[in-house]
């Protein structure tokens, strides 16, 4: 395999390569990342949380938990966003390892319920998730698919 699944707030000395190595994946203001990495280190609350996949010292995919990822739904929260493994990592299970770990992380701190912005529309399933409706992403021309996932 040669890469790990690891959680950030166990790992706080990555916080700040992660903010940069996120942004540079999504282009949402580091300051963003910075602050969410940030809260989720501190570990005083199951909201944010971040994941990272990491084979030796570099970061090979990720994903956060936050409340609202950037859409009209606030009323589904909290949301997986920021999924992305490098592209010459994919097709070796490194998503679902990270979804698998950050359902598994948030259902130990009591959060059962999970949704999912996306563009994607079959790739999830393979991973226990559900079409839930479609949602406006903040700025966004068109409506994305909105995922849920129960744990």
């Amino acid at each position: 395999m040669g890469w790990e699944i690891w959680k950030l707030r166990e790992h706080g000395e990555l916080w700040e390569q992660a903010a940069e190595w996120f942004y540079a994946k999504w282009g949402v203001p580091v300051e963003a990342y910075r602050r969410s990495i940030a809260r989720c280190v501190k570990g005083t609350e199951p909201v944010p949380q971040w994941y990272l996949a990491v084979e030796g010292v570099r970061i090979i995919g990720g994903l956060g938990v936050i409340e609202n990822d950037f859409h009209n739904r606030k009323d589904l929260t909290p949301n997986v966003c920021a999924v992305y493994v490098e592209e010459t990592f994919r097709c070796r299970g490194i998503a679902g390892a990270l979804l698998d770990c950050a359902c598994s992380d948030m259902a130990g701190m009591g959060v059962d319920t999970l949704y999912l912005l996306t563009d994607h529309t079959s790739f999830y399933e393979r991973y226990g998730w559900r079409f839930l409706c479609m949602a406006q992403g903040d700025g966004d021309p068109a409506a994305s698919w909105m995922y849920v996932h129960q744990i």
